[in-house]
């Protein structure tokens, strides 16, 4: 297969990531000047409210509450469906908005991704539009334009935040460890929408516990129930309160407080919300891929897995094993680099991969990911050696900021290291780069 290029040039800074539009991979093959979608949409006003949220979600900081002007979803094509993906403000909340092929009349979905501002004048647009309405969308090459009967406004590709990129990544990892823990009907998932704080209010915290078909909010844990801190993130969902359908609460398969994902079933469209443990977390430092990112040959692997992917809303991760001649783990390790890129996502709704393109920037991933690049120096350096019992390794100091020798025990499976940032909570925002570095020494040592 030959290399995908982007129709102009994409521009990536310090600061974040212009997004140009790759060729659209389609059955009848590369198309040079894409364009998603042009048609009409049968929810109007799902779609419209559904973008409203995400614009609102984007200009929030959840933590120490302030508004900001951020509005700039992701705009994927995936041939059955459109998705528009945003962070808050704060990093500490992803949404997602899908919608599905039969939210859309008169049209074709194609393949593609994007980056466009929601403007003042588009959310007055949106704001506006009645259940009944009628409401033409169009998402291509040069944007994002909606239109009615009264009004159209056309929204230009922007710059798309850096630190989204290594977000994306820790989203799909966090994201890939949850389960489906409460599911509510129509009125309970409204019952329970209506109590949700304001995202003005206090950061609430709590268990989540099922009680007679809806939810209660627990001060402890018990069977069933899921925590979160900071209930005042879900307050976007209220604007889709009349179009709810279903809720399902996504939580840690051990029942541990963790990173948490609410999914709300609308009118051919879904909306999900994923929060990080704590609402000072953001997600790109969460650290959840740095284990699968320290392998010496992920970039290999990457390279070979993203050459068969085509915009897939669902990757077969047995069929690129197959095509790619890679081991079922390759294939992962090479899947966590194209996370940590920023170009595969997680559905926690179909329990698989999606694939949304970016600019390739392999340096990126070390760039994003200092702890892995600390590792492999500390390795290159001859600095990881053997210790005195078995499962135990002394990490020697690499600087002299770091005076002090380390020791990495395995423990019930698990790199456990002797450093303070570990010892002080660290452990799950990932590895440190000393156990990072044991794992490599232990891979190029076999």
């Amino acid at each position: 297969m030959g290399v995908r290029g982007f129709t102009t040039a994409s521009a990536a800074t310090a600061e974040g990531l212009e997004l140009a539009l790759a060729p659209a991979l389609t059955p009848r093959g590369p198309v040079d000047d894409p364009s998603f979608f042009h048609g009409f949409v049968t929810e109007p006003q799902v779609l419209a409210r559904g973008l409203l949220s995400l614009a609102d979600i984007t200009a929030t900081r959840y933590f120490k509450y302030t508004p900001t002007t951020q509005r700039d979803p992701v705009l994927t094509a995936h041939g059955d469906r459109l998705r528009a993906e945003v962070f808050s403000a704060c990093n500490s909340v992803y949404a997602r908005l899908d919608l599905l092929a039969t939210g859309m009349d008169g049209g074709e979905v194609a393949h593609g991704t994007t980056n466009v501002d929601i403007g003042m004048a588009t959310r007055h647009a949106l704001a506006a539009i009645g259940r009944n309405e009628l409401l033409h969308l169009d998402v291509g090459r040069r944007g994002l334009a909606v239109a009615t009967p009264e009004v159209a406004v056309t929204e230009r590709p922007v710059e798309m935040p850096a630190r989204w990129i290594p977000a994306f990544g820790n989203v799909a990892e966090l994201h890939r460890g949850l389960r489906p823990m409460l599911t509510l009907d129509r009125a309970s998932a409204r019952a329970f929408l209506v109590s949700i704080p304001a995202a003005t209010g206090a950061a609430s915290t709590g268990w989540l516990a099922p009680a007679g078909g809806g939810i209660r909010i627990a001060p402890r844990r018990t069977v069933g129930a899921v925590h979160v801190q900071g209930l005042h993130r879900l307050s976007a969902l209220k604007r889709l309160l009349p179009h709810v359908n279903g809720l399902t609460v996504y939580g840690p398969a051990d029942g541990e407080p963790g990173a948490t994902a609410f999914e709300v079933e609308l009118p051919h469209a879904r909306l999900l919300l994923g929060l990080t443990a704590e609402s000072w977390r953001g997600f790109s430092g969460e650290g959840s891929l740095l284990s699968a990112l320290a392998d010496p040959e992920v970039t290999a692997s990457a390279a070979l897995v993203s050459a068969l992917l085509s915009f897939e809303p669902a990757i077969d991760v047995e069929r690129l094993r197959r095509e790619s001649g890679l081991t079922t783990t390759e294939v992962g390790s090479g899947i966590a680099v194209l996370a940590a890129s920023g170009r595969v996502g997680w559905d926690v709704n179909a329990g698989t991969y999606f694939h949304r393109e970016l600019p390739d920037d392999p340096e990126r991933v070390t760039r994003d990911n200092p702890r892995v690049g600390a590792a492999r120096r500390l390795v290159g350096q001859g600095l990881v050696a053997q210790g005195g019992e078995p499962g135990e390794w002394r990490v020697r100091a690499g600087t002299p900021s770091e005076p002090a020798d380390h020791t990495v025990r395995e423990v019930d499976g698990t790199l456990r290291c002797t450093c303070t940032w570990q010892l002080t909570g660290g452990d799950d925002r990932g590895p440190c780069k000393h156990a990072l570095a044991v794992q490599i020494h232990q891979k190029e040592t076999r």
